[in-house]
């Protein structure tokens, strides 16, 4: 081991160390803070109420993930800011907190809030006696269905964010990534890394695919986030892959934001576990997806995102097939979505799935650095 790889592995251990501690001192009291706001689960129009052991979740502390975001802000802030590689890492986790926290607290002290449907826009078109109005729905109309395309996925009431305000935001969040990466990074970031075949060039059409990317793994980390220690385990070793994969790049500032997410997420499984202290929230499990998935793109091993993230995105499929099911074909394909819902309905105890997803996606992360190698 030569010199600049031992100083990476040292301090990249030493800030997983430091990370971890500082969030294990600092999550009782976020927890204590927490109640005392009373930001809290409830099941009032969660669809998932229906599952008769979820209603023993009812109380907990949510906003949990703030754990992560405050930790990893304040050592990459003070002990390994760079412009060029950590910056729009953590704007864009900052920006997809603060989406979070605006969706936890608006589910918990908000309103409830629902879309009116393209059919029920149509028919007010058709029968308002004020032609004026008539025209302004008219003019709406792509804004109308825009609205409309992204509720499928979310159709019940929801007190939160709506889903295609979400979108909006994500897609701000993707664009300054592509923006980071495209035009600030160089030339060579237009390349993508294919295993047994060196790389190719996409030059701007990495754009669409990075937003894309931000989204979907944004919302897949959010969608698996429902069972104790789920999101944040399956967090640990996609980001102990991310590592890995820093050290061998010989990239310091990387490996150092890598280990500092792995202490962090250390700290917060620990509390997260069944029965769980806290919970992740929209807060971090928004930021911690678009984080990951920021850091696979700038390190250049976006084809390994299906191995690293690969319990996230068996997750949000299911969500995709069963909205496409339903509304296609008039039924469920299954039980419930997302896939722990469906199994839990199956009858399998929520520690059972969660140790197997855990041992699922830390076996596709170590087959995606096997690939990394070749």
């Amino acid at each position: 081991m030569n010199i600049f790889n031992y100083f990476i592995l040292s301090h990249s251990l030493l800030f997983t160390i430091v990370s971890a501690l500082i969030a294990f001192i600092f999550a009782p009291f976020l927890i204590y803070v927490l109640k005392k706001l009373k930001i809290k689960r409830s099941f009032e129009l969660d669809p998932s109420r229906g599952i008769s052991q979820r209603l023993k979740k009812e109380g907990t502390p949510i906003m949990g993930g703030l754990l992560m975001v405050l930790v990893i802000l304040f050592l990459t802030v003070f002990f390994n800011w760079d412009k060029r590689f950590t910056f729009v890492p953590i704007g864009v986790m900052c920006l997809s907190a603060f989406l979070g926290v605006w969706d936890d607290l608006s589910n918990i002290f908000g309103k409830k809030r629902t879309v009116s449907s393209l059919k029920e826009n149509l028919a007010i078109i058709k029968t308002h006696p004020c032609k004026l109005y008539r025209g302004v729905l008219i003019l709406t109309l792509p804004w109308i269905i825009f609205k409309n395309a992204f509720h499928i996925f979310s159709p019940q009431p929801t007190k939160g964010v709506l889903p295609h305000e979400k979108i909006i935001l994500q897609f701000t969040a993707g664009a300054i990534t592509a923006w980071w990466i495209v035009f600030k990074l160089g030339e060579e970031w237009l390349h993508v890394w294919i295993p047994f075949n060196g790389e190719i060039y996409l030059g701007y059409w990495m754009i669409p695919i990075i937003i894309f990317t931000v989204i979907l793994f944004a919302n897949a980390v959010n969608i698996s986030d429902g069972l104790d220690g789920l999101s944040g385990g399956v967090l640990v070793s996609a980001f102990v892959g991310l590592a890995i994969l820093s050290y061998f790049q010989g990239s310091l500032p990387f490996s150092i934001l890598n280990a500092t997410v792995i202490g962090s997420l250390i700290a917060y499984t620990y509390f997260n576990v069944k029965p769980a202290r806290f919970q992740m929230g929209d807060a971090g499990s928004l930021s911690m997806g678009a984080l990951f998935a920021v850091m696979m793109i700038a390190q250049n091993r976006l084809f390994l995102i299906p191995f690293f993230g690969f319990i996230f995105l068996v997750e949000i499929f299911s969500v995709i097939i069963q909205t496409f099911w339903r509304y296609g074909l008039g039924r469920r394909f299954f039980k419930m979505a997302p896939l722990h819902h469906h199994l839990e309905l199956k009858g399998w105890a929520e520690e059972k799935i969660v140790a197997r997803f855990w041992i699922i996606n830390i076996f596709m992360v170590i087959l995606g650095l096997w690939l990394a190698i070749h």
